[in-house]
């Protein structure tokens, strides 16, 4: 991880008030973030997609987000106001939500909307945001970009949609990529070519990416470092390598439930939560 924060949250809170009562989505989450593949783990519901919605200011009414610090390269966005942080969505920080294709426009044309998204942030001409959108289409490897240009989201397939929304989303260059489960509804040869222009663009383009997901597996194999979330909390965080060897009893009991075709069992384990792990 680079010495150089990229993003730093301090004691990030998300709560819902109901009418029966708050629900906590996030419970005090500090983390920072460097040019580095930061991995987001946990169950359903343990809070991953509010984290990465909070840092955008993306959380909706009734949700209420507080933070002691939540700082971007200097910058407190906890004492930002609206206008100013909207700037630096997309613009600095971008986010790929779970399954793509239905936060694309259904009567827009793809190379339309994502021309849209660079003119959004940069003063250029159509011409210019069309000719970067069919460069970003064939960065994000997507062949005869110039006829999937003109199509519209329901002309592409899952893959190529995912890959559409990348293009989208990082067409203005941003500095951090929130990916929520970016390859879970994409097949292992689509979920590989995603992943691998993930880390291209940490790689060459010194991004920082949080990256969102269900599978323990591709995380440790994928990412740099891992936070295990439960509840709305971080459990645990550890470089993404040595996961197998979590002492958490959350994290070893989701690894536990995995199965391994090495080590057939009749049973898978079950597991076992602890109210304590809230407290």
């Amino acid at each position: 991880m680079s010495d150089q924060a990229l993003l730093t949250l301090d004691d990030l809170r998300v709560d819902f008030h109901t009418p029966t009562g708050i629900v906590n989505a996030v419970r005090g989450l500090s983390f920072t973030l460097g040019r580095e593949r930061l991995g987001i783990v946990g169950e359903s519901g343990s809070g991953k997609s509010m984290t990465g919605r909070a840092i955008l200011d993306l959380i909706p009414h009734p949700g209420v987000v507080t933070a002691k610090r939540m700082g971007f390269r200097g910058q407190n966005l906890t004492t930002m106001d609206k206008r100013a942080r909207r700037k630096l969505r997309g613009r600095h920080i971008s986010m790929v939500m779970q399954d793509p294709k239905f936060s694309l426009n259904p009567v827009q044309t793809v190379g339309d909307q994502i021309a849209e998204a660079y003119r959004v942030h940069h003063r250029a001409s159509a011409r210019e945001a069309k000719e970067r959108s069919l460069s970003m289409l064939e960065a994000v490897q997507i062949r005869e970009p110039a006829r999937v240009y003109d199509l519209y989201p329901h002309e592409v397939s899952g893959g190529m949609g995912q890959r559409v929304m990348i293009a989208m989303m990082l067409i203005a260059e941003p500095e951090i990529l929130i990916a929520d489960e970016p390859t879970s509804a994409l097949d292992v040869t689509v979920q590989l070519q995603v992943l691998k222009i993930l880390d291209d663009l940490v790689t060459s383009r010194g991004m920082g990416l949080i990256f969102i997901s269900h599978d323990l597996h591709l995380v440790k194999s994928f990412c740099d470092r891992v936070i295990v979330m439960y509840g709305g909390k971080a459990m645990e965080t550890l470089p993404a390598s040595e996961l197998d060897k979590a002492q958490h009893p959350y994290t070893r009991g989701l690894l536990g439930c995995l199965p391994d075709l090495d080590h057939p069992r009749e049973k898978l384990a079950t597991l076992n939560r602890d109210p304590a792990w809230l407290a």
